[in-house]
């Protein structure tokens, strides 16, 4: 693992969006893989900032995202396809078939992901994969306690990964309890891992993942200790509990 500190949120999202363009800069036609959430808004703004004045483009990208609720249609405002729309796809030259978010309103939920499955396999697999980490260290959608052999599937949302994005939502109610995810096999396959993380709320998690040995299924994201190219970009508030992270820098 490398692991860049940033000085807050706003350097974070800085770091890990020049990460992603100067990708996309050696590797035009890059698979990109896509995360939602709170924590890549800010890379989105200053990805679209550079296009607006740099001019980076997207035209050959494919992008394929990594979750999606069950229930709600692409139309949806909380759906992750109106969020990837609205944070960045309006925003760039990334064309609109080259886009790929599972489909959560799918009458064969199944089908949807063995489909989304060939989709990545038919793009060669992901080349830069984008991750954020839950505060129980999910990536994706990925739930402790969920296989390390799954590839796209659905799964059941833990109470406490819905109140966190229950702010999304007018209510806790409101948000699915169920959604599809690229599944850790998925991930893991990707060639590049870009995994970011700001303020104190995901200390523990990073704490977990950067300075404990133990991978196991009960935290998720510790997977990611054998993957050979996981890159970290968090801010100080996030390293607050990693004392000895530069081990692994």
């Amino acid at each position: 693992m490398k692991i860049i500190q940033a000085e807050n949120y706003k350097d974070l999202s800085e770091k890990a969006a020049k990460f992603i363009i100067d990708y996309v800069r050696n590797k035009p036609d890059l698979v990109l893989g896509l995360a939602t959430g709170g924590t890549p808004e800010g890379t989105y703004e200053y990805m679209v900032d550079d296009f607006k004045k740099n001019k980076t483009t997207y035209k050959d990208v494919k992008s394929v995202n990594l979750d999606e609720y069950v229930g709600l249609s692409p139309e949806n405002p909380n759906s992750y396809h109106a969020y990837m729309y609205n944070h960045l796809f309006k925003h760039i030259d990334i064309p609109e078939n080259q886009r790929n978010i599972p489909n959560g309103a799918a009458d064969d939920l199944e089908a949807e992901c063995k489909r989304y499955d060939q989709l990545i396999a038919s793009l060669g697999g992901v080349d830069l994969q984008l991750l954020g980490i839950g505060h129980n260290g999910h990536i994706g959608f990925n739930e402790p306690g969920t296989s390390f052999e799954k590839r796209t599937h659905l799964v059941e949302l833990t109470r406490s990964t819905r109140r966190a994005n229950a702010r999304f939502f007018n209510t806790i109610d409101e948000v699915p309890t169920h959604a599809l995810t690229m599944g850790i096999k998925a991930i893991m396959e990707s060639k590049h891992i870009l995994l970011i993380a700001s303020g104190k709320g995901k200390a523990e998690a990073m704490r977990r993942l950067i300075c404990e040995e133990n991978i196991s299924e009960d935290f998720p994201a510790s997977s990611l200790q054998d993957h050979s190219h996981v890159t970290i970009i968090a801010d100080k508030e996030a390293l607050s509990l990693a004392y000895n992270y530069e081990r692994r820098a």
